[in-house]
């Protein structure tokens, strides 16, 4: 077996961006992305929210994702996860399979805004160290890099279509 953990920062601010966001932007950026997925991840098709509730720590919401089949690479198309927001930096993703996701925002010594996805893996059929192994980190360093740099576009994109 073979758990696959990497992650990938950008800032959220590079020169040039336009408009800047702040940190509250950010967050309830993040927040719609747990809601409307598909807006923020190419391979999700469809996202419902099943359940949402307030706990001591955060905000726990049950959804149900559909995967495009081809990105996916699997059979599990429809997908069940919870997530939990802890406000105003960390958005915890939990996979039936084992696997974890986590949005992170935070600031670097200049105070610039950075946004990092960490990902936990599950693989039980896969060996370590196999060339399978390899493949899959190079595939999945590939897909958060373009999970962060898109869901950054993406809030930028929302914040700009609003009324």
């Amino acid at each position: 077996m073979v758990t696959i953990n990497l992650a990938y920062s950008a800032p959220i601010n590079p020169s040039g961006a336009s408009p800047i966001l702040s940190e509250a932007q950010v967050w309830n950026g993040l927040k719609r992305k747990v809601r409307k997925a598909h807006e923020f991840v190419a391979p999700i098709l469809e996202c419902e929210v099943l359940s949402e509730e307030d706990t001591e720590v955060g905000t726990k919401v049950t959804r149900q994702v559909t995967f495009d089949k081809e990105a996916r690479g699997s059979n599990d198309t429809v997908v069940k996860e919870v997530v939990y927001e802890f406000a105003p930096t960390r958005v915890d993703f939990y996979q039936p399979d084992g696997s974890k996701i986590f949005n992170i925002v935070s600031v670097d010594q200049g105070g610039n805004l950075i946004l990092t996805f960490a990902f936990e893996w599950w693989h039980p059929q896969v060996e370590a160290e196999s060339e399978e192994a390899k493949q899959l980190r190079e595939k999945y360093f590939k897909m958060a890099k373009g999970a962060v740099e898109g869901t950054i576009n993406a809030i930028r994109y929302c914040l700009l279509c609003r009324p």
